[in-house]
């Protein structure tokens, strides 16, 4: 099953290899990178802060220091340059997340992702564009625009790590890290047909992602990340995707690697109150049908899946809640320590329920989204509708695929597994692969394997 590719451009770790070997040196790989944003990103638009000054800088002191003996194991991407999301401090970079008013604050160090990355060798080249206050399925603000999909211009990345999305899967940058608690890392990989990977609930750390308008305060030090939302990385293959998550992860993690003859998967198809298109319901099944063909046990149904309408309304009340930190609602009602208290019980009984599931199955397959890449919107999507199967649908709905993995805090990997004609386009269709909390690295070898199925 072939899925669109825009580029041959090598990965992370393609890249790092070849510099080790002295094929190439880092200023000709930031070079090459910088080459291909100038030559591509004035119709993609995807890198909203460059930093290439800089960037050529420590490429040159780095050539001339030599990569170490022991980087393979030390600093597995050295010399490879990168962007990330606005919204992650990077020392001396404005971070304004899509707002005119903030664009005075430039961050003064770097957050725990960017340290970590810079200390595997890895070079921040420019951030990548969002949508304002990271909540949308597009990319655009007055600020930096609007970022397209490399697939079809007239379409969207996803949100909000949609610049990340478009970087990647245009050849620009080989990874890139994002940010998602309403799908924001998994529905650009969908989108722009790359591979990305909702981490589990405080692996990768969030400090240094805070609000702008909340960072410029005196005094203000993040002590704990946000509920729900989780960093995760974006890239080009399964295994850049793992080496960005082992050294952004803050704890070590386990692997089990069991082959997929030996695993039981479940997949969730459908979801009350959101049905999914047809231009992704088509390449997912023939995917599952691949599966089954190799010998692979993928279950249909089960009784241990949660109450999933109780799950959704809760996820939203959740997300609404954490994202206003508590403010007034629409109908001027404000959270109570109550209400929150309310909504972590809910929480740990639905992680229960997934992880008396997970004793059953190892992996759970579901679609990122009940769409394909969207055409551009002036309002946000979750303002408007969603077009699936001939009918308009209020995109809220959608969220409904997100919050399957986001409010039992599990890890979700995304992988291209075809493509597929939505509103009149050829676009990449994924499809996310969900397991048990901490199995995220076991998340992303399943996924290889089964994208080795689907595609050779």
């Amino acid at each position: 099953m072939a899925y669109p590719q825009l580029t041959d451009k090598p990965g992370a770790l393609e890249t790092a290899a070849a510099i080790r070997t002295g094929e190439i040196s880092v200023a000709e790989a930031v070079d090459a990178a910088i080459t291909r944003i100038e030559h591509f990103d004035a119709e993609v638009n995807a890198v909203a802060v460059p930093d290439f000054e800089r960037a050529y800088s420590t490429a040159r002191r780095m050539d001339e220091r030599g990569a170490p003996e022991d980087a393979f194991e030390h600093q597995p991407l050295f010399g490879v340059p990168m962007t990330i999301k606005e919204s992650f401090d990077v020392e001396g970079l404005q971070s304004c997340w899509g707002h005119e008013h903030l664009t005075d604050y430039v961050a003064q160090s770097d957050s725990d992702v960017v340290r970590r990355l810079k200390a595997a060798g890895a070079i921040i080249i420019g951030k990548t564009n969002v949508p304002i206050d990271l909540s949308d399925w597009q990319s655009f603000n007055s600020v930096y625009g609007r970022t397209t999909n490399p697939h079809d211009a007239s379409r969207s990345p996803g949100g909000s790590s949609g610049g990340s999305a478009a970087a990647v899967a245009s050849g620009m940058v080989p990874c890139e890290f994002g940010t998602d608690i309403g799908g924001s890392v998994r529905v650009p990989a969908h989108f722009s047909g790359v591979w990305g990977h909702k981490s589990t609930w405080g692996l990768v750390s969030k400090q240094g992602h805070d609000h702008p308008a909340m960072a410029k305060a005196d005094g203000f030090v993040a002590a704990h990340d946000g509920a729900l939302s989780i960093a995760g990385p974006l890239a080009r293959n399964a295994a850049d995707l793992a080496i960005l998550l082992e050294i952004g992860a803050q704890v070590p993690l386990r692997k089990t690697a069991k082959p997929l003859s030996e695993c039981r998967f479940l997949a969730i198809t459908e979801f009350p109150g959101c049905p999914v298109d047809a231009s992704v319901s088509e390449p997912t099944e023939e995917a599952i049908a691949a599966l089954v063909d190799a010998g692979v046990q993928v279950d249909r149904a089960s009784t241990l899946i949660p109450d999933l309408i109780a799950q959704q309304g809760t996820y939203l009340r959740m997300m609404n809640t954490a994202m206003a930190r508590g403010a007034p609602s629409r109908d001027g009602k404000r959270a109570s320590a109550t209400d929150w208290f309310d909504l972590l019980d809910a929480q740990a009984a639905n992680a229960y329920e997934w992880a008396r599931l997970f004793d059953e199955y190892d992996f759970v397959l579901a679609p990122p989204a009940p769409v394909l890449a969207i055409p551009h919107l002036d309002e946000a999507v979750f303002r408007s509708t969603l077009r699936i199967n001939g009918q308009d649908m209020p995109a809220g709905a959608a969220l409904s695929w997100a919050g399957l993995a986001t409010f039992p805090n599990l890890p979700a990997t995304v992988l291209p597994i075809g493509s597929s004609h939505y509103e009149g386009a050829s676009l990449p269709c994924g499809m996310q692969v969900m397991g048990p909390q901490w199995s995220d690295l076991d998340c992303i070898h399943a996924a290889e394997q089964i994208g080795k199925i689907l595609h050779g």
